[in-house]
């Protein structure tokens, strides 16, 4: 099969390696369609996310979806040709963490693209048969791999504790953002305010959700004058977060998804008066019906995301594409083209 392998910094290209085989409970998956993370990127720009450094060949990609096309001798959950989602972190089941219901803490978690673990840039993976969702076809190929990042915005509410009639606050108008504002309005939420410095990311969360936008160029959160109950910070940037939390009101949340640098400064006095509660998210947990579930609904739309798809050949061209296309939200890679 062909695979996108990263091969150094900024060095990404295809190469030729065996099909995959699929062991007792795992099933083989030929994938139609990965999302392009942030993550993504910086693993090819940098070489390595905090603790985890590539340090020999990677196929990077995580957001994934495809057709079972062969199953392990003991799989019996799928069918081949059986269309699945697959959540891409298989944890050990047996630790303190992943007895206690928090799989997505589990240490011992291998998680696609993440070293030294192979992604999902190639024509066929496995995966666990637990860990591939049936997918019906209200979902497109492309919604399949993005239930993955709306994981990320569902794990984000409900650590948020985000409910009927909640006013909340997402800081940043990307696609993590994005999946957050409508799993917060499917969650109930009945105001959902988004900030970020593009205007045309901020239509968007309009169109998906948002009942109201802010510019951060001309005005901080706070400034005007919305005191929101949950905070879901998904820029990563030190001074939306800060700003973020000030904006919240008496007893808040605040819950910080996005990933920026190791150390962050928050206004310490206002969490203190204001009694607010200040947690972070790693992955998710048990996220998939739901998902699933909100997607084929139509609560939530995930095509809408994607504004640009690549073939298996252009890895390169799909991870860099926001550089270049102030219009870019969500790249996808088509293995199979």
């Amino acid at each position: 099969m062909r695979a996108s392998v990263l091969r150094d910094v900024r060095d990404i290209g295809l190469e030729e390696r065996p099909v995959p085989r699929p062991g007792p409970r795992e099933v083989l998956v030929q994938v139609t369609s990965v999302g392009t993370c942030g993550s993504d990127t910086h693993y090819y720009e940098h070489g390595r996310i905090g603790p985890f450094v590539v340090e020999q060949p990677l196929v990077l990609g995580h957001e994934a979806g495809g057709v079972v096309v062969e199953c392990g001798p003991e799989a019996t959950r799928h069918a081949p040709g059986q269309r699945v989602a697959i959540e891409p972190g298989v944890p050990c089941s047996v630790c303190a963490q992943c007895r206690a219901g928090r799989y997505n803490l589990c240490p011992d978690m291998r998680f696609y693209a993440t070293p030294p673990v192979d992604g999902a840039f190639c024509e066929y993976v496995v995966v666990h048969e637990e860990f591939a969702y049936a997918v019906p076809e209200a979902i497109s190929d492309d919604a399949a791999g993005l239930l993955e990042p709306l994981s990320v915005g569902i794990w984000a509410s409900r650590k948020g504790r985000v409910a009927p009639g909640s006013r909340v606050l997402v800081t940043g108008a990307g696609p993590i953002g994005l999946v957050a504002t409508q799993a917060a309005r499917a969650f109930g939420a009945t105001e959902v305010v988004v900030t970020d410095v593009n205007p045309h990311r901020l239509a968007l969360a309009e169109e998906l959700g948002a009942t109201g936008t802010i510019d951060v160029r001309s005005g901080s959160p706070a400034e005007s004058g919305y005191e929101p109950e949950v905070l879901l910070e998904c820029s990563g940037v030190p001074r939306a977060a800060a700003d973020g939390v000030r904006a919240l009101g008496r007893a808040g949340r605040a819950v910080l998804v996005g990933m920026g640098g190791d150390e962050l400064p928050l206004p310490v006095s206002h969490l203190q008066n204001f009694e607010i509660e200040l947690t972070g998210t790693f992955r998710y947990a048990n996220t998939w019906p739901t998902a699933i579930a909100l997607a084929s609904s139509g609560a939530v739309d995930l095509d809408r995301l994607v504004t640009h798809r690549f073939g298996l050949a252009e890895v390169e061209q799909a991870l860099t594409v926001s550089a270049r296309d102030e219009t870019a939200v969500k790249a996808v890679v088509r293995p199979q083209e």
